[in-house]
């Protein structure tokens, strides 16, 4: 009878054992099984990480490019359509997202998409204040501010060595329609009161001055009336990195700023007697150059407008 007790006794300690083994190695298994899982969504949650979007809405904007439509004109799209640029067959060698960078990477070339009185061709978004429409604008009295986080991403060179130049940011002037008709002229362009652009590794920033301080509300409508300053470089040497700028409108004054802690302030008679014109900001790549072969990229990463 003891020994029998003594055999059930081994029998229970011996299925006792294996089934312990057992839930050991499921134990061990299912935690494997875990570790490789989490292994797997934390490398997952690593690769979305790369891909960033930029800060731009693009629902007040339309952008020109340097390709021809099929009417020979420059390509262009408007809201609402170009809220899906990234997936426009026609615009993507020129204007694309860097998911990497989190930027909106304009391209431009010297191409035949050229507009009226230049000879250059850009990658360039203008402001719609209405969507869709060019006759809303602004001026200097209603105020405005643009600010943007840009990055020079490539640049070719000329002859000499020296890299082209670009203007990534602009306020252009526009006559309204009773203006236009005043002067007799055929369409509503006027000079542009700001032109920033990057060249040789730093910002550079040109206006316009009036030729005769006397001329008259009619003579100055006429772009004749206006000519180019001397130009101003801020001190910092931007190059390929990152840096932000903003553009302030006030009534009779405008401010440029550099990385926030550079400005430059323009506030004279010009200034105030810019006061009549429209304007509109526009902000991407308008390559300055026709040299074959050469080229311009330009990264925004973040791009916004208030008035």
């Amino acid at each position: 009878m003891k020994n029998f007790r003594t055999e059930i006794l081994g029998l229970l300690l011996i299925v006792f054992i294996s089934v312990n083994a057992t839930c050991q190695e499921k134990t061990s298994s299912d935690t494997d099984t875990k570790a490789k899982t989490e292994k797997k969504s934390k490398k997952k949650k690593k690769k979305r990480k790369k891909v960033k979007l930029p800060d731009i809405d693009l629902s007040h904007w339309k952008v020109t490019l340097p390709v021809l439509n099929e009417k020979g004109k420059p390509y262009e799209i408007e809201p609402p359509e170009i809220l899906d640029f990234a997936s426009n067959e026609v615009a993507k060698p020129y204007m694309y997202i860097d998911s990497t960078k989190g930027a909106i990477v304009f391209h431009a070339m010297p191409t035949e998409s050229t507009t009226k009185n230049t000879k250059y061709t850009r990658s360039e978004l203008r402001e719609q204040m209405v969507p869709g429409d060019n006759n809303a604008n602004w001026t200097f009295k209603d105020g405005g501010n643009m600010k943007g986080v840009i990055a020079m991403d490539e640049i070719s060179k000329d002859s000499k060595g020296k890299y082209h130049k670009t203007i990534i940011m602009q306020i252009h002037g526009r006559l309204s329609n009773e203006q236009r008709d005043l002067i007799g002229e055929d369409d509503n362009n006027a000079p542009p009161i700001l032109k920033i652009y990057w060249q040789n590794g730093k910002v550079r920033v040109k206006t316009k001055v009036l030729k005769n301080i006397a001329a008259s509300n009619e003579e100055i409508l006429h772009e004749d009336a206006w000519d180019d300053d001397e130009g101003f470089n801020f001190e910092q040497e931007v190059g390929f990195r990152k840096f932000t700028l903003e553009v302030q409108i006030s009534e009779g004054k405008m401010v440029i700023i550099l990385n926030g802690n550079e400005y430059k302030v323009y506030e004279s008679v010009h200034m105030q007697r810019w006061g009549v014109f429209e304007n509109y900001f526009k902000a991407g790549n308008y390559f300055q150059s026709r040299d074959k072969g050469a080229y311009a990229k330009v990264r925004f990463y973040e791009l916004e407008v208030s008035h």
